[in-house]
Protein backbone atom coordinates (compact mmCIF):
# COMPACT_ATOMS: atom_id res chain seq x y z
CA UNK A 1 0.00 0.00 0.00
CA UNK A 2 1.39 3.57 -0.91
CA UNK A 3 0.57 6.38 0.69
CA UNK A 4 0.29 9.84 -0.31
CA UNK A 5 3.09 11.72 0.57
CA UNK A 6 1.35 15.33 0.43
CA UNK A 7 -2.06 13.64 2.00
CA UNK A 8 -1.19 10.54 3.49
CA UNK A 9 -4.41 8.71 2.16
CA UNK A 10 -3.74 5.27 -0.15
CA UNK A 11 -3.18 5.87 -3.56
CA UNK A 12 -4.86 4.31 -6.68
CA UNK A 13 -3.15 2.73 -9.92
CA UNK A 14 -3.78 4.84 -12.77
CA UNK A 15 -2.53 5.13 -16.24
CA UNK A 16 -0.28 7.96 -17.78
CA UNK A 17 -0.01 7.33 -21.81
CA UNK A 18 1.01 3.85 -21.54
CA UNK A 19 3.05 3.82 -17.75
CA UNK A 20 1.35 2.46 -14.80
CA UNK A 21 1.44 5.12 -11.91
CA UNK A 22 -0.01 5.59 -8.87
CA UNK A 23 -2.31 9.11 -7.79
CA UNK A 24 -3.50 10.63 -4.82
CA UNK A 25 -7.15 10.27 -5.10
CA UNK A 26 -7.68 13.53 -3.21
CA UNK A 27 -5.07 15.83 -4.37
CA UNK A 28 -4.59 14.42 -7.58
CA UNK A 29 -0.79 13.59 -7.49
CA UNK A 30 1.49 11.14 -9.09
CA UNK A 31 3.84 9.03 -8.20
CA UNK A 32 6.45 7.52 -10.85
CA UNK A 33 8.58 4.80 -9.74
CA UNK A 34 12.04 4.32 -12.05
CA UNK A 35 11.92 5.16 -15.63
CA UNK A 36 7.84 5.40 -15.65
CA UNK A 37 8.65 9.65 -16.26
CA UNK A 38 10.51 8.65 -19.28
CA UNK A 39 8.86 6.14 -20.41
CA UNK A 40 5.18 8.59 -20.26
CA UNK A 41 6.58 11.58 -21.42
CA UNK A 42 8.32 9.27 -24.66
CA UNK A 43 5.07 7.80 -25.51
CA UNK A 44 3.25 11.33 -24.93
CA UNK A 45 4.77 13.30 -27.35
CA UNK A 46 7.13 10.91 -29.92
CA UNK A 47 9.75 14.63 -30.38
CA UNK A 48 10.26 14.21 -27.02
CA UNK A 49 11.99 10.67 -26.90
CA UNK A 50 15.42 11.60 -27.41
CA UNK A 51 15.56 14.58 -24.55
CA UNK A 52 16.44 12.75 -21.39
CA UNK A 53 15.83 13.43 -17.60
CA UNK A 54 19.02 14.03 -15.89
CA UNK A 55 18.19 14.29 -12.43
CA UNK A 56 20.27 10.64 -12.04
CA UNK A 57 23.09 11.78 -15.19
CA UNK A 58 24.71 14.30 -13.10
CA UNK A 59 23.18 14.84 -9.66
CA UNK A 60 25.79 17.50 -8.35
CA UNK A 61 24.33 20.19 -10.95
CA UNK A 62 21.01 19.71 -8.82
CA UNK A 63 20.37 22.08 -6.01
CA UNK A 64 17.99 20.30 -3.57
CA UNK A 65 15.74 20.56 -0.52
CA UNK A 66 13.28 19.10 1.48
CA UNK A 67 9.49 19.35 1.62
CA UNK A 68 9.40 16.61 4.19
CA UNK A 69 7.40 14.81 1.90
CA UNK A 70 7.78 11.10 2.61
CA UNK A 71 9.04 8.41 0.09
CA UNK A 72 5.68 6.46 -0.75
CA UNK A 73 7.59 3.43 -1.99
CA UNK A 74 8.64 3.47 2.04
CA UNK A 75 12.62 4.63 1.29
CA UNK A 76 12.46 8.16 3.47
CA UNK A 77 12.20 11.79 2.54
CA UNK A 78 11.90 13.12 -0.72
CA UNK A 79 14.10 15.78 -1.98
CA UNK A 80 12.58 18.47 -3.79
CA UNK A 81 14.69 19.54 -7.33
CA UNK A 82 14.16 22.28 -10.05
CA UNK A 83 13.58 20.43 -13.45
CA UNK A 84 15.84 22.07 -15.66
CA UNK A 85 15.00 24.73 -16.85
CA UNK A 86 11.37 24.55 -16.02
CA UNK A 87 9.69 26.52 -13.40
CA UNK A 88 8.56 22.74 -12.14
CA UNK A 89 9.88 21.62 -8.61
CA UNK A 90 9.59 17.88 -8.58
CA UNK A 91 10.54 15.36 -5.50
CA UNK A 92 12.38 12.52 -6.05
CA UNK A 93 13.33 9.49 -3.80
CA UNK A 94 17.13 9.41 -3.76
CA UNK A 95 16.55 5.62 -3.33
CA UNK A 96 14.40 4.23 -5.34
CA UNK A 97 14.75 7.02 -8.22
CA UNK A 98 10.64 7.47 -7.96
CA UNK A 99 9.33 11.37 -8.87
CA UNK A 100 6.55 12.60 -7.04
CA UNK A 101 4.63 15.06 -9.45
CA UNK A 102 1.53 17.62 -7.90
CA UNK A 103 -1.13 17.90 -10.20
CA UNK A 104 -0.83 19.87 -13.24
CA UNK A 105 3.55 19.43 -13.26
CA UNK A 106 3.47 16.56 -15.33
CA UNK A 107 1.87 18.50 -18.11
CA UNK A 108 3.84 21.23 -17.29
CA UNK A 109 6.83 19.32 -17.81
CA UNK A 110 5.83 17.96 -21.43
CA UNK A 111 5.20 22.08 -22.49
CA UNK A 112 8.30 23.10 -21.24
CA UNK A 113 9.83 20.47 -23.29
CA UNK A 114 7.78 20.74 -26.14
CA UNK A 115 8.93 25.00 -26.10
CA UNK A 116 12.77 23.72 -25.68
CA UNK A 117 12.32 21.47 -28.60
CA UNK A 118 10.71 24.57 -30.98
CA UNK A 119 13.39 27.14 -29.83
CA UNK A 120 16.37 25.15 -30.68
CA UNK A 121 18.40 26.35 -33.23
CA UNK A 122 20.03 24.03 -35.67
CA UNK A 123 23.27 24.52 -34.45
CA UNK A 124 21.73 22.94 -31.00
CA UNK A 125 20.64 19.95 -32.93
CA UNK A 126 23.54 19.20 -34.38
CA UNK A 127 25.66 19.40 -31.02
CA UNK A 128 22.46 17.17 -29.98
CA UNK A 129 22.36 15.07 -32.73
CA UNK A 130 26.59 13.80 -32.01
CA UNK A 131 25.56 13.51 -28.15
CA UNK A 132 22.45 10.97 -29.27
CA UNK A 133 25.50 9.32 -31.77
CA UNK A 134 28.02 8.85 -28.98
CA UNK A 135 25.47 7.33 -27.04
CA UNK A 136 24.33 4.79 -29.40
CA UNK A 137 27.46 2.73 -27.89
CA UNK A 138 27.75 4.39 -24.63
CA UNK A 139 24.34 4.83 -24.11
CA UNK A 140 22.28 3.24 -20.91
CA UNK A 141 19.30 2.54 -22.85
CA UNK A 142 20.28 0.22 -24.91
CA UNK A 143 21.13 0.28 -28.70
CA UNK A 144 17.41 -0.15 -30.12
CA UNK A 145 16.28 3.32 -27.70
CA UNK A 146 18.99 4.88 -28.66
CA UNK A 147 18.76 4.82 -32.19
CA UNK A 148 15.10 5.72 -31.88
CA UNK A 149 16.40 8.98 -29.95
CA UNK A 150 18.92 9.89 -32.75
CA UNK A 151 16.53 9.26 -35.53
CA UNK A 152 14.01 11.42 -33.51
CA UNK A 153 16.83 14.31 -33.34
CA UNK A 154 18.23 14.32 -36.93
CA UNK A 155 14.20 14.54 -38.03
CA UNK A 156 14.42 17.86 -35.55
CA UNK A 157 17.78 19.04 -36.91
CA UNK A 158 16.06 18.83 -40.63
CA UNK A 159 12.93 20.41 -39.71
CA UNK A 160 14.87 23.26 -37.79
CA UNK A 161 17.46 23.52 -40.71
CA UNK A 162 14.45 23.78 -43.34
CA UNK A 163 12.83 26.72 -41.28
CA UNK A 164 16.31 28.49 -40.58
CA UNK A 165 17.20 27.97 -44.33
CA UNK A 166 14.31 27.59 -47.13
CA UNK A 167 16.14 28.57 -50.03
CA UNK A 168 19.17 26.36 -49.34
CA UNK A 169 16.60 23.73 -48.57
CA UNK A 170 14.83 24.21 -52.04
CA UNK A 171 18.10 23.65 -53.52
CA UNK A 172 18.92 21.02 -52.11
CA UNK A 173 15.48 19.01 -52.77
CA UNK A 174 15.85 19.55 -56.14
CA UNK A 175 18.96 18.02 -57.10
CA UNK A 176 18.64 14.63 -58.75
CA UNK A 177 18.88 11.35 -56.92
Amino acid sequence: MKLCPVCQIEMQATAVDTASVDECPQCKGLWFEDQELRLAKDHHDKDLVWMDFTFWKHPERFKTESRHLKCPSGHGELVAVQYGSTEVSVDLCQTCRGVWLDKGEFQRIIDSLISEVTHKSAADYVKSSLEEARELFSGKEGFVSEWRDLKAVLRLLQHRFYIEHPDLMATIMRLPR
